[in-house]
């Protein structure tokens, strides 16, 4: 209940992020047009691209709540993850677009159009701040991504904002360039984070801060136990966790001691927050192919 909670707000967060980015992506074209200046209208591009990323990551966290049927045993949980990776992806290559942009434009400068890039600089902040605020405290890695794509279009607009105000006064035409570069590198290199995050969830790695080798020593600890193997504990979409394992016992252990192996085994698992456990249990005289 928690986590469809959880999978809940992120689509909503995402929605309204969504509607924000596409609203003021119309206004940036059109005021591009009533400008007639290059840098607004090179922007709503990347907004537009911005929205339509977004759009996705909405529509997969939404897919994301489905339950679960005969295709998808676990759910539909990771398509959460595959939005976060399309994003992170789609982020990446932008920031090393805007890297490229930038080099350029050190040694070509352009002119700004400061006062008009003032007034779409305030906009871009409250409207890109209020989205950004919407998916902070997210918890999926789809809202930790989106979090960076769009503090990269707030942190770009205060860039803006800041350097309009400069050229107001000097003409530095070449701060702009130096500070989105310097955007750029921050982003990506917190994207690059995030997507190391996502590409493990994908590779099923054990989850972060779970230890396999403490867990079995802790069920080896139990009474009758005398054996733990292939033990395998990942994530699905890096909140809901799932783990498998086989339990060896002694062979005059009766149906009540079973049980009471299994309950003592779900209280040393309850602090993992595991969505699912599978525990096979096997006598001594018994023979498994997996077992050393």
């Amino acid at each position: 209940m928690h986590q469809h909670q959880h999978q809940d707000k992120a689509a909503s967060n995402i929605k309204v992020a969504f509607f924000l980015n596409l609203g003021f992506t119309i206004v940036e074209i059109i005021g591009g047009l009533w400008t007639n200046s290059l840098a607004i209208a090179s922007d709503a591009l990347h907004d537009l691209g911005d929205s339509l990323s977004l759009g996705l990551s909405w529509i997969l966290e939404r897919y994301s709540q489905k339950k679960n049927d005969a295709r998808y045993s676990y759910g539909y949980k990771r398509f959460s993850l595959l939005a976060a990776l399309i994003n992170a992806v789609i982020l990446s290559a932008g920031s090393l677009f805007i890297l490229y942009q930038a080099a350029i434009r050190i040694f070509n400068p352009q002119p700004i159009h400061a006062q008009g890039m003032i007034y779409f600089a305030l906009g871009g902040i409250v409207v890109n701040g209020l989205a950004v605020l919407k998916v902070k405290k997210g918890k999926t890695l789809n809202e930790r991504i989106i979090f960076f794509h769009l503090l990269e279009d707030v942190l770009g607009w205060v860039a803006v904002l800041i350097i309009s105000i400069v050229m107001l006064f000097k003409d530095i035409p070449v701060l702009d360039p130096i500070l989105s570069a310097a955007i750029a590198v921050y982003i990506l290199y917190n994207v690059v984070k995030n997507l190391r995050k996502t590409t493990l969830v994908f590779m099923q790695a054990v989850p972060e801060g779970i230890n396999i080798e403490e867990i079995d020593s802790k069920i080896m600890q139990i009474d009758q136990v005398i054996d733990v193997h292939h033990t395998h504990i990942w994530s699905i979409d890096s909140l809901s966790h799932v783990l498998t394992t086989h339990i060896v016992v002694e062979d005059v252990v009766n149906i009540d001691q079973l049980s009471e192996i299994k309950n003592r085994i779900k209280d040393i698992l309850k602090p993992l927050g595991l969505e699912h456990v599978t525990l096979e249990i096997e006598r001594k005289s018994e023979t498994c192919s997996l077992r050393d």
